[in-house]
């Protein structure tokens, strides 16, 4: 296969898997939603944690909540806990690295609050932490994942949302990540701030 083939193929399978996802996605998308207005309306917060890409996912939904999404709005409570350097050499350095999410969710969860934990294969030890605190700190977990849920679908529990992108393929997995992440805080918005 040439480059400019493999190119082409990206695109159809990064719609495919779209697709695959519009088909079963949207319920739970619409029930991590709802519990996020919820949460908001109650003067909540979202705490979002994940790695590599999947922190950069967490760091781009905060900063949505944070500043503003598509429209003109007041800023919104959200926090990544991947981005204070300081914070996580530290906990690192001094403890585990797979604390580095927990010992922030417990340190600053509050019950009602809830944990936005982003891991592809669903088996990241220091997001599996932090839903871990978040259940102790009786925070609702919404778990954006991919594959078969990894052991991160086993720590949820009865109210927790479970986003399971039908895919293996960790690229197409986050691709959609980002397509849940915007219909979230377009829900968000819209519940919060009315549509245009």
């Amino acid at each position: 296969m040439d480059l400019l083939e493999q190119i082409e193929t990206h695109f159809a399978e990064s719609i495919s898997t779209k697709q695959r996802a519009a088909d079963v996605l949207p319920a739970a998308i619409h029930a991590a939603g709802a519990a996020m207005v919820n949460c908001l309306l109650k003067e909540g917060k979202i705490l979002s944690c994940g790695n590599g890409g999947s922190a950069g996912d967490a760091q781009h939904f905060s900063a949505e909540l944070l500043n503003r999404f598509e429209k003109e709005r007041p800023g919104l409570p959200g926090l990544a806990l991947t981005t204070d350097s300081s914070t996580l050499t530290a906990i690192a350095n001094d403890y585990d690295y797979n604390e580095i999410f927990s010992k922030q969710v417990s340190a600053l969860g509050q019950q009602g609050d809830i944990l936005l934990a982003i891991s592809t294969s669903g088996n990241s030890a220091n997001v599996m932490e932090a839903m871990k605190a978040a259940r102790d700190r009786q925070m609702l977990t919404v778990a954006l994942t991919g594959k078969d849920g990894g052991k991160m679908a086993d720590l949820l529990g009865p109210d927790d949302i479970e986003i399971r992108v039908p895919s293996d393929r960790t690229a197409r997995i986050q691709e959609v990540h980002l397509v849940v992440i915007h219909c979230l805080c377009d829900f968000i918005d819209t519940q919060l701030f009315g549509g245009d």
